[in-house]
């Protein structure tokens, strides 16, 4: 078999990345790989040309691909090359900031697979580079790294985790501090404009032998860190207003990194009866026990809910493996089965929690009148829910785009929330989502719900009779083509729907041309006569077009309830026929 110019020139390219890799073990499987792609084997061909196929670009996310050779890929080049252009941002934003200062940045890691070895690499080329860098003692949680950037009073952050990607994957997630941007940013993961400034400097690194790499100088924190986080993030239980504590809990930290410390601070924060799923207690970066490691995945709760039914237990809470996201699982008094709650009922009921701990603190001031000033906020895509119970308490409510990024830099935030199961509770502490003090806080509902003879579904309930029956769902349309998510956002400006459900479109507003409260991202929102609105657009991180739904039916007495749960699920259904047609699918 002759191979093409093509072919020769990909050749030649993956021989001088193996002969220059600083990692003997994915030289090796290069060397393999390009053995089998000039045999002529299509399948090895083929992941080489992707290997190989363009660069792995820096974006809001960072990195994140799979493991692996070549310039596509997450493996020790790109991560250094990725370090060395971070490390010439930071010195160049604070010293634009603070002439004379020296940079300070802290580096995380979880359990995944060379997790460790791209942090130690981070940190020595950081300190190669002149800043002052502390490294994390142990894999931990990504929350405790948004943490210590603010704690430590860092001017960057990078986290090494691929949060719950497949076990092949990693990433290389940044935070910003201190001199290096404004301050609702200061702790917060980046957006434009630094990432592409990041970029570009990484664009300007030259080749790997001009990255150096300091052999020691960096700072191992000590586990006090990790201590610290505990104890703040346990005190935000408020006993005096809420003393409960009698509740049953059932946690899964999904082979993650989240564990040990979820149950600490549980425990330190008054929650004593916790279990553990055993089988995916301990860190594995395999994960066995399920097929994709996210707790929206079907299955992916399967053992935690074998586990509370063992156990009689009232509530599940799960975490992803980096713990930045929290899910929570009950048995529905309805049905009599366990099922896990969608990301916008848990935000509806943190939102009304938290509005009820701030009036609760309110109380306990001199004179009682002062009230909590602040903002409640959420992504564009989840629930308008929580709109409503802040307006109904007196707080101002913002939308942002997709992503804590955005979230979680709202001046003045009390609290925040995205439907991909991110809240965030507690922005003076981690600005960032953060499942492990989101599980205190629902705790903390869940035990306050107990006591008065009620479950988290009838607290629901008590929030749709007040504000409206708010139901959504999602359609996620996985493309093996870039292209084909252009020509379906493409289709849809061309012709875009009259109405969904019965209910005509009465506003259309492309989210590309940007808004007054929003900067321009890739999508179109549609809203009808009945306030049912339809949300499309390509996910920022996976090859897929993401649909959202929500429609909203007024209830005025809980004796309607159950018949406008069926009267919006038809609703629902409904529209996703209605989408599905205009997607052409």
């Amino acid at each position: 078999m002759t191979s093409s110019d093509a072919d020769l020139r990909l050749f030649s390219q993956a021989r001088e990345w193996a002969a220059h890799d600083p990692d003997s073990a994915t030289s090796a499987s290069l060397t393999e790989l390009l053995r089998r792609s000039e045999d002529g084997v299509p399948a090895a061909l083929q992941e080489l040309a992707d290997s190989f196929n363009g660069t792995l670009q820096f974006g809001t996310a960072g990195l994140r691909a799979a493991l692996g050779p070549g310039p596509n890929r997450m493996n020790r080049v790109v991560v250094r090359r990725a370090a060395a252009g971070l490390s010439a941002f930071l010195l160049e934003a604070v010293g634009e900031a603070a002439p004379g200062t020296r940079p300070r940045a802290v580096v995380g890691y979880d359990a995944r697979y060379n997790s460790d070895i791209f942090a130690e690499e981070t940190a020595a080329i950081f300190t190669a580079a002149g800043i002052e860098t502390f490294l994390m003692p142990a894999a931990l949680p990504t929350p405790l790294l948004a943490f210590a950037v603010r704690a430590l009073d860092c001017d960057g952050g990078v986290m090494v985790t691929a949060s719950h990607n497949p076990p092949q994957d990693n990433g290389y997630k940044v935070y910003l501090g201190r001199h290096a941007v404004e301050e609702s940013g200061r702790g917060a993961q980046i957006v434009a404009p630094y990432d592409a400034k990041i970029a570009g400097k990484i664009d300007a690194v030259g080749s790997l032998d001009s990255v150096s790499l300091a052999a020691g100088g960096w700072t191992v924190l000590d586990p006090s860190i990790a201590a610290d986080y505990k104890r703040a993030t346990a005190a935000l239980a408020f006993p005096a207003g809420f003393p409960a504590r009698h509740l049953q809990i059932v946690l899964t930290p999904m082979h993650g990194v989240g564990g040990e410390t979820a149950v600490a601070v549980l425990n330190e924060a008054g929650f004593a009866d916790v279990t553990l799923v055993a089988e995916q207690a301990a860190p594995d970066p395999d994960f066995p026990t399920v097929s994709f490691p996210n707790p929206e995945e079907p299955g992916a709760l399967d053992l935690a809910l074998e586990t509370a039914a063992g156990v009689g237990a009232d509530i599940v809470l799960a975490n992803d493996p980096d713990a930045d996201r929290a899910a929570v699982a009950a048995k529905d008094p309805d049905s009599g089965t366990w099922r896990m709650l969608r990301g916008d009922e848990v935000g509806a009921l943190l939102g009304a929690h938290i509005v009820a701990r701030l009036a609760a603190q309110d109380k306990d001031k001199a004179g009682g009148e002062e009230k909590a000033a602040g903002v409640f906020a959420n992504s564009i895509v989840s629930s308008r829910l929580l709109s409503r119970i802040a307006a109904s308490a007196g707080y101002e409510h913002k939308e942002t785009l997709t992503g804590f990024k955005w979230i979680s830099r709202v001046p003045g935030l009390l609290y925040g929330y995205e439907e991909a199961l991110g809240y965030c509770v507690a922005p003076e502490l981690v600005r960032d989502k953060d499942g492990i003090s989101a599980a205190v806080l629902i705790a903390e509902l869940a035990a306050t719900a107990k006591a008065e003879g009620k479950t988290i579904f009838d607290t629901l309930d008590e929030l749709y009779l007040q504000h409206g029956l708010h139901a959504s769902d999602q359609l996620s349309i996985r493309v093996a083509n870039l292209g084909l998510l252009d020509a379906m956002m493409n289709r849809l400006r061309v012709s875009p729907p009259e109405s969904f459900g019965s209910s005509a479109v009465e506003t259309l507003v492309d989210l590309a041309k940007g808004s007054d409260h929003l900067p321009p991202t890739d999508g179109l929102l549609f809203l009808t006569r009945d306030l049912t609105r339809v949300i499309i657009r390509p996910s920022g991180t996976e090859p897929k077009l993401k649909c959202y739904l929500e429609v909203i039916r007024p209830v005025e007495s809980a004796a309607q309830l159950p018949e406008a749960r069926q009267a919006a699920r038809a609703a629902l259904d409904h529209v996703l026929e209605d989408v599905r047609e205009a997607l052409g699918l």
